[in-house]
């Protein structure tokens, strides 16, 4: 329906909503009036029934149900809660009795029935149910392939839950949508008493519910490079790989015939956005941009548990593997079918999570498509051995920027027993400790032997490894696990960066993680360090 129908139908009804009681004379005076609160307030009169709304009076139980397409709303004389499809919901001012007509709040009965009149926008619809509680009819929005996660149950619940998170919810003040490959994503933002956040649809292309998201509600200061040349490449939408957990991504593309040399970028631990955004900070971005700037293409894309968080949260067996290694072979396998692409040249870089998995991306790649990785700040020890290495290291580095460390140091002791946990040899995948604090707790328990400077060592080929020395989250010590490990490696090459912190960028200060929300760019040194090994290996 148009705009200006759907304004046309709200006015009709706001106007001339009303139904007398059977046998009650019409009214002689408007049909609005005004409660002491200053609520308008419409008798139900004849109109409801020009809009095709079917109406019952009941005297004994003194309600009025309005029935219009599959909205059913039970009004009670002398209460201010109606009920809307079984869910209670509240109104502004109690309904009443006047002159023999049930008077009722106008604006929310006109919202009622102009959204029984048009339907609209299937995530807006979704949104009200699943805020008024109504998981039966939220779940007929939703996709099969969502259908196990997102069910009646706890659709019921979901928004009373986020409400004990975020503390009372307030209202919705923006609502914006971008699309990309795979998803309509329409994102609502709420404000809270804790804090305000954003509440992110992904609708699918038969417009059903098939994912969201909840972030914080920050708006981002991030600035581009000034690397960054734009007049030299292009951006496409992809998808990388296939079915329902398919991906959407960015190819960059520099200017001209190539074919170009190209590099996957992998993300780091956590739900990651194609340009791995945090805080101010969009680091594949910069290397995006950065590198086709320098005639090499990218392939970023957004990370399975970003676009697909609830679905990948079904799978009691989720992986290491399967979060950041199947994706990265798949987009190496998309390059290598895409025009322009030197299928020869193909390289993948990985940061963080995407570096301590590199080990077993080249494992699995068994055609040898990849000619060459590169690991920024990754971990060469085991997963929770960084894990607390790395609170330990931010303790020493709040200490010694004179703050009070007892928080920090409670926080360490924590992911310390956490760590002891995996590495406790009495527990296995197949005897895991109850109540484990992070889930997936399979995640952890799968891979708690695994140690990727040890696979590194079996294997081959060309490998560039960068590290920041003003890094937190991945220590300089961890490069040295991988000198000693690799000593035996021809191929490969190491660099560190005496201000870069985690994110790339330099830093002028001691790195404990609040910088990361001020505006920064990866290292131009990285930038150029990593296009000109590119560039040379073969």
């Amino acid at each position: 329906m148009s705009r200006k129908k759907k304004m046309h139908s709200a006015a009709a009804v706001t106007l001339a909503l009303s139904l007398a009681f059977p046998g009650a004379s019409a009214l002689a005076a408007s049909p609005v009036a005004a409660s002491q609160s200053g609520t308008a307030l419409v008798p139900v009169r004849e109109t409801a029934a020009g809009l095709e709304a079917l109406v019952e009076w009941n005297q004994h139980e003194q309600t009025v149900t309005v029935k219009k397409g599959s909205y059913v709303l039970v009004l009670h004389v002398g209460k201010k809660q109606a009920l809307l499809d079984g869910k209670a919901v509240n109104l502004n001012e109690a309904v009443r009795v006047a002159s023999g007509h049930v008077l009722v709040d106008s604006a929310f009965i006109t919202k009622v029935l102009a959204d029984a009149e048009t339907p609209g926008d299937p995530a807006d619809a979704f949104m009200e149910l699943l805020k008024s509680g109504n998981g039966a009819k939220a779940a007929e929005y939703v996709s099969p392939s969502s259908a196990s996660v997102l069910s009646p149950q706890l659709l019921d619940i979901l928004w009373s839950n986020y409400a004990n998170v975020f503390g009372q919810i307030g209202e919705q003040t923006t609502r914006t949508e971008k699309t990309n490959a795979i998803h309509r994503n329409v994102t609502y933002t709420f404000q809270a008493a804790a804090a305000p956040f954003n509440f992110i649809l992904r609708m699918n292309p038969e417009g059903q519910v098939d994912d969201f998201y909840l972030e914080a509600a920050t708006p981002s200061p991030y600035q581009k490079p000034v690397y960054d040349n734009s007049d030299a490449y292009t951006e496409q939408e992809v998808i990388v790989g296939e079915g329902t957990l398919a991906l959407p991504g960015t190819l960059t593309l520099p200017k001209g015939d190539g074919p170009f040399p190209a590099v996957v970028l992998v993300q780091g631990s956590g739900p990651h956005d194609r340009d791995s955004s945090i805080g101010g900070a969009k680091p594949f971005r910069d290397l995006a941009a950065g590198l086709a700037s320098q005639g090499i293409a990218v392939l970023r894309y957004d990370k399975v548990t970003y676009e697909h968080s609830l679905k990948v949260s079904t799978n009691p067996k989720f992986t290491l593997k399967r979060e950041s290694a199947d994706d990265a072979l798949s987009a190496v396998q998309l390059l290598k079918e895409t025009a322009k692409i030197d299928g020869s040249r193909i390289f993948v870089a990985g940061h963080s999570q995407g570096a301590f998995v590199m080990p077993l991306i080249l494992d699995g790649d068994k055609a040898g498509d990849i000619t060459g990785a590169i690991l920024l700040s990754g971990p060469s020890g085991k997963f929770a051995d960084i894990l607390a290495e790395q609170q330990k290291e931010l303790v020493s580095r709040v200490k010694q920027s004179g703050q009070d460390a007892t928080l920090y140091e409670q926080q360490a002791a924590q992911y310390t027993a956490i760590a002891d946990m995996v590495n406790d040899p009495q527990y296995t995948v197949d005897n895991m400790p109850a109540n484990f604090p992070l889930q997936p707790a399979y995640w952890w328990f799968e891979q708690k032997n695994y140690k990727p400077s040890e696979l590194a060592k079996k294997q081959s080929g060309p490998l560039l490894i960068l590290q920041g020395e003003n890094d937190w989250q991945v220590p300089l010590k961890q490069l040295d696990g991988w000198k000693q490990a690799l000593k035996s490696r021809t191929g490969v090459e190491y660099k560190s960066y005496p201000k870069v912190n985690h994110l790339l960028a330099e830093y002028d200060g001691i790195s404990t993680g609040t910088e990361y929300y001020q505006p920064s760019n990866v290292s131009k040194e990285i930038v150029d360090d990593i296009a000109a090994w590119v560039k040379k290996t073969k």
